[in-house]
């Protein structure tokens, strides 16, 4: 039984519910994270960790011989003495014979991996056909494997495989060694109810289909060696002592299921697949095989006819990430403590609570390794990639501490002299603390006399834990003048307003519900630390061919309109009353947001402007001198006469072939100027796009890309429909904790640099990223590499400084300190990879590579790095065994899913079956996404809600995104942070459906709400808990489709079911898995 599982919320408690808090804690004040925590200062190894669940997976308890313990949702880890835990998948054919008895060695994790294709190995027995004699018999030599040649009569009998130690009878063949590399098998797993040693992987039966022709024995059909009775059911099959079981066929079957044959024995393989076999032995017809994706490979075998041969591999014993979250749910769940450098944090899915010891917290900074290889040959062998995701403002869980604010005064930040790296706890003081000793770039600085203070005994500063600068990894300085534009401190950021105020936009609903909920999204504008009310102000543009400006100042009766007729020049005609405080405005505000919609109740123009607009809003902020962010309510093309007007170029036939970059690139630089205007200006733009048609998001979009903007869409807008969307999207947009006029460095230690850089940003040299704008949601991608060598004992050090204009308007500094282990055996390497952030460094580069090359050409790249990751692993770090077995290290054991997923993704993968507007958006979305967002966005979330606990608080436990999971009488909720379907099966009961729609018939459920109706009895209320749960740990409010089955939508949920075959005939797990196998087995030949 797997534990309960619930992203971000404690499993058991309530959403948002965490372990106690620690003791109270001021950001002005001085801080000592161990005596706020409520712990002795860290020693070297650090404060013990309290002992949490035994590891392993749950459920997982050994049983005898040829009987596999039970599995959850797919594969247990392993840990191998010599190297890296791995997975590996269940043995084809049966296992080699073992003695029971006692004093065999333990188990090692290189067990018989799961063997896709080729020929077997002699261990391996053909299932007898019903009325012949078994593969072996007390007599004879042993039989070999295969079709046997032309004309050649097999043995009337063969001779027992000889015993382990004994010596091989005369002409039998020497006895093969297992696969730890002995000559003795592997020691017998415990009895049942015991667990296996820590750590070691037992892999389960894998589930393949008969021989041809072959008839499977019935349930006992094995008749039991002399003086040995039957198992009773479910039990384990018994003998006299010192012997041993040799099933001819492996091991016997559960109840009800058939006997299995070895692998490469003619068989058909799984169900569609058409790629990734081996070539046919002598005597079949070979196979057509067809890439996953397009590419042609050999004919399907006359025998794949044959039902029952139509499986080969269960989806159910592949490595499952629902098992892989649970797992570390239980295991790392808690208190993450970051003292130890290269400690592997929990994923991104797990509930703990970071304390900050010295290294930044995950949710702030994830590397895609946290054991650098020491050489560049060991980078290039492994083509892991070394990135960084960077979220400065991500989110904290409710208990963590807020990063400390450190004033300095005047003095300003203490630097180093050569790198003008940030104080931080990577500096070691030297010379009584008269000076420090810098880690990044190994100068030597003098200590101000100011900041001086005398060493202990151990070399540390005495006040150290009394500085957070030297004790933690997250802080924030109070920037001086010398780090503002023109040595000025800044004023409050402000937000403007600009609503499109076309036919278009009338007609749906959208200009009278944005004006009349106005007054709450204001009222949810972010307030800064220490302050009582945001200090952030507000102003208003209306535009359809002509812009107008609107004088909100508190002291006048009405607000005021002044429209700007010429376009071609854009002015700011307004010097005074343009932005004001929500506060002293309110009136005003309320009375212009009524007057708005009548205004422009008969507008007729369809033919609008968007970049004058745009232009507007940036002149009215810089006439202001403040920094802050456009919010733009757009509904069409820009085909007016105006700067900034465009072709319709919509050709969605050119999606998915070699010439779709020219669609997906801007049309022209006129956006991509404008966007670099303003982030000079220090100004974000953010497009909530309402468009009916065509609207060129891969052009207009680029002023949001360069600004560290996003993208909001909803198409086909209705105000009745997408209205609580909208301002839901709005008023988060608006209250978030968001960073303005912001630069980001990275300075790594030597050896290593950033040399790529992923996101929404602009870059005028080639160190810092210019981010208009970056909010709690946002996160950007860096790619390190090697310069030089780098020494085991020294490690990588990465401090991130982000100089940002807060929403109170004070100049601060963000530090982010990061300390890594080097390694020079890849087996180190391989256990400390984070797999979640290597998919989202992954998907972003993509998303960059796909503009300049084909579709092809970056799949394949992709394909081939992932194949090339797990041969190294494969060709380094595992104990040799057969090419047929498919081996997997522990922490990527999901990377074939994933990378299956990401090629399937409407970011990269969309084809002519989604519009070009919407391929834009989502490759904008992966773009921005953290890693939390990025998981869910490829592998989505799919949720049983017909059997809730009315007492319960939490989410329900997620299954595998597959078909096969989904019940003709179960309601299933399937969501991936963009879109969200509500399936209902069509044997559903009609009690359910009467109490959640109040009609007794599933056919009758409307579609096109996007909420349930209420209704006041508990299955209702916890189905819409369960559903506001989702949407609030999600940073966009999606949209949801109720789903019947068989119902014409449900081909939209069948595209989002990324476990199975596409709609498009993209792969399907399974059949990736054999391909990704095939590509690993011709890079280690």
């Amino acid at each position: 039984m797997q534990p309960q599982y619930h992203q971000g919320v404690v499993p058991g408690a309530a959403p948002g519910h965490y372990p106690p808090p620690p003791g109270g804690y001021h950001p002005q004040q001085p801080y000592n994270p161990q005596q706020q925590m409520g712990m002795p200062p860290s020693g070297p190894g650090g404060p013990l960790k309290p002992p949490g669940p035994a590891q392993g997976p749950p459920g997982a308890a050994p049983m005898p011989q040829y009987h596999q313990p039970p599995f959850q949702n797919g594969m247990h880890p392993a840990t191998s003495p010599a190297g890296p835990p791995n997975t590996q998948f269940p043995p084809r054919g049966p296992a080699p014979p073992q003695p029971q008895g006692q004093g065999q060695p333990p188990l090692t994790n290189q067990m018989a991996g799961l063997s896709l294709s080729g020929p077997p190995t002699q261990q391996h027995a053909m299932a007898p056909q019903m009325g012949q004699q078994p593969p072996w018999s007390p007599q004879g030599p042993p039989q070999q494997m295969g079709p046997p040649p032309p004309g050649a009569q097999p043995p009337p009998h063969v001779s027992q495989p000889p015993q382990p130690g004994m010596p091989p009878r005369p002409g039998m063949p020497p006895q093969q060694p297992y696969v730890n590399g002995s000559s003795a098998p592997p020691q017998m797993p415990p009895h049942g109810g015991m667990q296996p040693p820590p750590g070691h992987y037992q892999p389960p039966q894998g589930s393949m289909p008969p021989m041809p022709g072959a008839q499977p024995p019935s349930m006992g059909g094995m008749p039991p060696p002399g003086g040995m009775m039957p198992p009773k059911m479910g039990q384990p099959p018994m003998g006299p002592p010192g012997a041993h079981m040799a099933s001819p066929s492996g091991p016997m079957p559960p109840p009800g299921q058939q006997m299995q044959p070895p692998p490469g024995a003619g068989m058909a393989g799984p169900q569609g697949y058409q790629q990734g076999q081996m070539p046919p032995r002598p005597g079949f017809p070979p196979q057509p095989q067809m890439d996953p994706y397009g590419r042609p490979m050999p004919q399907q075998p006359a025998y794949q006819q044959q039902p029952q041969q139509s499986k080969r591999l269960d989806p159910d014993q592949m490595p499952s990430p629902i098992q892989v979250m649970a797992e570390d749910e239980k295991a790392k769940g808690g208190i993450f403590y970051t003292n130890q450098r290269g400690a592997v944090p929990p994923l991104v899915t797990t509930s703990f609570v970071t304390v900050d010891q010295g290294n930044a917290g995950p949710r702030y900074i994830r590397s895609t390794m946290y054991n650098v290889p020491a050489t560049i040959d060991m980078m290039k062998q492994t083509s892991i990639p070394f990135g960084l995701m960077i979220s400065p403002f991500a989110e904290q869980a409710p208990e963590e501490l807020p990063p400390p604010i450190v004033d300095f005064g005047e003095m300003g930040p203490v630097r180093c002299i050569r790198c003008k790296a940030y104080m931080s706890p990577l500096m070691q003081f030297v010379d009584g603390g008269r000076r420090f000793h810098c880690l990044l770039c190994k100068a030597t600085s003098e200590v101000p006399a100011e900041y001086f203070q005398h060493l202990d005994h151990t070399g540390q500063r005495v006040d150290r834990l009394e500085r957070p600068e030297l004790s933690l990894g997250t802080y924030e300085y109070v920037a001086t003048a010398d780090y503002c534009r023109n040595n000025t401190f800044p004023k409050p950021p402000a937000i403007v307003f600009l609503i499109d105020v076309s036919y278009n936009n009338v007609k749906s609903g959208m200009v009278h519900l944005l004006c009349r909920e106005m007054k709450n999204i204001i009222h949810n504008l972010p307030i800064d630390v220490g302050q009582e009310k945001s200090n952030m102000k507000v102003g208003f543009i209306t535009y359809g061919s002509a812009v107008n400006f609107y004088n909100i100042k508190g002291t006048l009766a009405q607000p005021k309109m002044l429209s700007v007729g010429d376009v071609n020049d854009m002015f700011m005609p307004l010097l005074d009353g343009f932005l004001c405080e929500p506060g002293e405005s309110e009136e005003i505000i309320d009375s212009l947001m009524e007057q708005i919609p009548t205004m422009f109740a008969e507008s007729r123009e369809t033919e609008t402007i968007l970049a004058p607009a745009i232009q507007a809003g940036l002149e009215a902020l810089k006439a202001s001198g403040c920094a802050g962010k456009l919010l733009v309510f757009h509904s069409s093309l820009p085909i007016a006469e105006a700067p900034g007007k465009l072709k319709n170029r919509d050709d969605r036939k050119l999606l998915g072939t070699e010439k779709e970059k020219t669609i997906l690139c801007p049309q022209n630089t006129f956006y991509n100027n404008l966007g670099q205007e303003c982030v000079l200006g220090g100004v974000s733009v953010d497009l909530f796009l309402l468009n009916n048609s065509y609207v060129d998001l891969a052009t207009i979009g680029q002023v949001s890309r360069l600004t560290g903007g996003q993208i909001y869409k909803y198409t086909y807008f209705q105000a009745d429909v997408d209205g609580p969307r909208l301002i839901a999207d709005v008023t988060h947009n608006v209250s978030r904790h968001v960073a303005f006029d912001s630069i980001m460095r990275i300075r790594t230690s030597t050896g290593v640099r950033p040399t790529d850089f992923y996101g929404h940003y602009f870059m005028s040299n080639t160190t810092d990223m210019e981010l208009a704008a970056i909010d709690s949601d946002r996160a950007v991608a860096i790619e390190v590499k090697h310069d030089d060598k780098l020494t085991e004992e020294e490690g990588v050090f990465i401090q991130v400084a982000l100089l940002y204009t807060s929403v109170g308007g004070q100049r601060r500094l963000r530090i982010l300190n990061l300390a890594l282990k080097t390694c020079t055996q890849m087996a180190d390497l391989y256990r400390s990879c984070d797999l979640d952030t290597i998919v989202n460094f992954l998907a972003k580069q993509a998303m960059f590579k796909i503009l300049d090359n084909t579709p092809k050409a970056v799949k394949d790249n992709l394909v081939s790095r992932c194949a090339q990751m797990l041969a190294c692993y494969r060709k380094n770090c595992a104990s040799p065994s057969s090419a047929g077995q498919l081996i997997l290290p522990e922490c990527m054991k999901l990377l074939p899913l994933y990378a299956n997923c990401l090629l399937k993704s409407d970011a990269l993968s969309g084809g002519s079956d989604i519009t070009i507007d919407d391929r834009s958006f989502n490759m904008a979305a992966v773009l921005t996404m953290d890693v939390l967002s990025s998981l869910a966005y490829f592998y989505p979330r799919l949720l049983p809600v017909h059997d809730l606990d009315p007492d319960q608080h939490t989410l329900p436990q997620p299954i595998r995104c597959s078909s096969d999971k989904l019940r003709d009488d179960g309601v299933f909720l399937l969501e991936n942070g963009i879109v969200m379907f509500l399936w209902v099966g069509s044997a559903v009961s009609q009690e359910w459906t009467h109490n959640v729609f109040g009609d007794h018939h599933v056919a009758k459920v409307e579609i096109d709400p996007t909420s349930l109706p209420v209704f006041d009895n508990p299955t209702s209320k916890r189905l819409r808990q369960v559903i506001d749960l989702v949407r609030m740990q999600r940073p966009r409010s999606m949209k949801m489709a109720i789903v019947p089955q068989r119902d014409k939508l449900e081909m939209l949920v069948k595209r989002f079911l990324v476990e199975d075959r596409g709609v498009d005939g993209s792969a399907s797990y399974v059949d990736f898995l054999c391909h990704m196998h095939k590509e690993i087995r011709n890079l280690l030949t």
